[in-house]
């Protein structure tokens, strides 16, 4: 079973933007229908409170026919358009379908960044985690943010297995960016974002891309929009991820970036499992 996660960057812009940079993110769209996963999931949607327009709903019909969608909204107390999650699965999957809030500071649960599917055998569930922004000013609500998660997933890993996706904005070890010496202090590379990363994977969960590549460098998953040189430098950090609960850990296949060429931002990443 071939899965694919994907922080889009406003899957407005993607679906109906005029610009250069909307036609490339429609050609990783096209790519991504290519591969026939069975499961696709989608960060940073940024569609308003109400979902996808009718618009929308026309051309995800159109392009991805074979799928059934869900989504998840930022609604007030949030900002508005802000964050949101989408999951597209194939038509012959029932899952039932969660939107869990876990106890996170306000307005964090608000902001759309959780949704689960539960299957017979497991859990599929994906996440676009908060950021800590400029000046690190929300970096102690995301450390609230990454216990409170990690009691969820293990409260979904004492259930059943668990395939976890999406934007944790964290690069964990030094190898999973470019410049870790000068981005100590940076959001995402913070001591205390990677210890929160740690104890998730200490609490019984397996980072899927280090398990089947080993410690190979250079291999990223964003690449900053605003420094030009980013993406063709290779200037990059790992902040996405599939995880699987360690008792699944050795049915995985594969577990890859998918080439975007020049288009910077987030690529999609892909988990090949046997379930």
């Amino acid at each position: 079973m071939i899965l694919i996660s994907w922080n889009i960057d406003s899957l407005n812009a993607a679906l109906t933007g005029t610009s250069e940079r909307a036609e490339e993110t429609r050609k990783v769209l096209s790519q991504i229908h290519d591969k026939q996963p069975a499961i696709i999931a989608i960060q940073e949607t940024k569609l308003r409170a109400t979902g996808p327009t009718k618009k929308h709903q026309e051309i995800l019909t159109a392009e991805f026919p074979e799928y059934d969608y869900v989504w998840r909204s930022a609604e007030e107390p949030a900002r508005k358009g802000y964050a949101g999650t989408m999951y597209l699965y194939q038509k012959g999957l029932k899952p039932k379908v969660t939107y869990p809030e876990i106890g996170a500071p306000t307005p964090m649960d608000q902001e759309g960044r959780i949704i689960t599917l539960e299957f017979a055998q497991y859990f599929v569930t994906q996440v676009y985690t908060p950021n800590s922004g400029n000046g690190l000013k929300r970096l102690s609500e995301r450390q609230e943010w990454d216990k409170k998660y990690l009691e969820y997933l293990q409260k979904l890993d004492n259930k059943k297995p668990v395939l976890a996706s999406g934007d944790y904005n964290c690069a964990h070890e030094e190898i999973d960016l470019k410049h870790p010496d000068n981005n100590h202090h940076s959001a995402g590379f913070t001591d205390e974002e990677r210890t929160g990363f740690s104890q998730l994977l200490d609490a019984g969960f397996c980072d899927t891309f280090r398990k089947i590549n080993g410690n190979v460098t250079d291999v990223y998953s964003w690449w900053a929009q605003r420094v030009r040189t980013a993406k063709a430098n290779n200037s990059g950090w790992r902040i996405d991820y599939w995880l699987t609960s360690n008792r699944i850990a050795d049915k995985v296949n594969r577990s890859e970036m998918i080439d975007t060429g020049s288009r910077a931002d987030h690529c999609p990443i892909l988990l090949d499992i046997d379930l």
